[in-house]
């Protein structure tokens, strides 16, 4: 009898020491806790306004792709060959590869919020002859207008190396895909005002590798002319592509020549010849 007794009192003493349901620092199994995900807002497609007709979406849409394919072998192409490739070189010199394959890759895989197509014309620039789409500037730095005149020009990636085109005789907007690449390095989003315009045209391009090859990693106009003959060495017409008309360079000579004129190797200024680009000239939207 006296063994039951202290069974009981035992089995009282466990069971007072255990929590009430609902109190004390038990867990709770199968409840689920809302975490919010690093990358949450993250903006993965470039935004376009309502503004834009459905032709006009869908031509913007593919153009845009083909920007980010652009991009994306551009990238590609340097981190596979660095510096050891002959048309990098071509382009930009000795430099390193890093900031070519950042300027490329922020397009491709950047977060696309902070960007914005629009096909209304609401600071008049595409009333001006030809005119075919501008960055906004003051007036709205997030935002590119793409006027009529680019969807009479522009032309698909699939069209390079045809219809009389080569890199260096024909102009770096000829593709919906360079040109897009182009506007989207003037939003700050994108470019970061770091890639900015420091040449004019193909010569130009291949003089600044030569005298100031480190401006050369964040020139727009050397940034879309490296993606297009890239893009045609490698995928367009492989291992040939379409360079055009190549004019020899002593790159020693130049830059002795450089060093003589101007005391030590020459600092590039930019340049302000992409009229479309701007809006100075244009009243700000009332």
């Amino acid at each position: 009898m006296a063994l039951i007794f202290r069974i009981l009192a035992l089995s009282v003493a466990t069971a007072a020491a255990l929590p009430a349901p609902g109190h004390g620092n038990l867990s709770k199994p199968f409840v689920k806790t809302e975490i919010t995900p690093w990358n949450a807002g993250e903006v993965t497609e470039f935004p376009i306004h309502s503004s834009c007709n459905a032709t006009q979406r869908r031509q913007i849409e593919l153009g845009l792709a083909e920007a980010v394919e652009l991009a994306a072998h551009a990238k590609d192409h340097i981190l596979r060959w660095r510096n050891e490739s002959e048309i990098y070189r071509k382009y930009f010199g000795n430099s390193p590869s890093m900031e070519a394959i950042g300027a490329f890759e922020v397009v491709v895989n950047g977060n696309k919020n902070d960007v914005l197509f629009r096909c209304d014309n609401p600071d008049g620039n595409c009333d001006l002859e030809g005119y075919a789409g501008h960055w906004r500037g003051e007036n709205g730095t997030k935002e590119t207008v793409i006027c009529d005149l680019s969807y009479e020009r522009r032309r698909s990636l699939s069209t390079m190396c045809g219809m009389g085109y080569t890199v260096s005789g024909s102009e770096t907007n000829t593709f919906w895909a360079s040109d897009l690449l182009h506007r989207l390095y003037h939003v700050p989003a994108i470019g970061q005002n770091w890639v900015d315009h420091y040449t004019d045209g193909y010569d130009e391009v291949l003089d600044l590798a030569i005298e100031n090859a480190t401006l050369s990693t964040h020139d727009s106009e050397t940034l879309q002319y490296f993606a297009l003959e890239v893009y045609a060495h490698d995928i367009s017409v492989p291992g040939i592509g379409c360079p055009g008309e190549q004019h020899e360079h002593n790159h020693e000579d130049d830059k002795k020549d450089a060093a003589n004129s101007h005391g030590s190797t020459p600092t590039a200024t930019k340049t302000t010849s992409e009229a479309p680009s701007t809006t100075a000239d244009v009243p700000a939207v009332s």
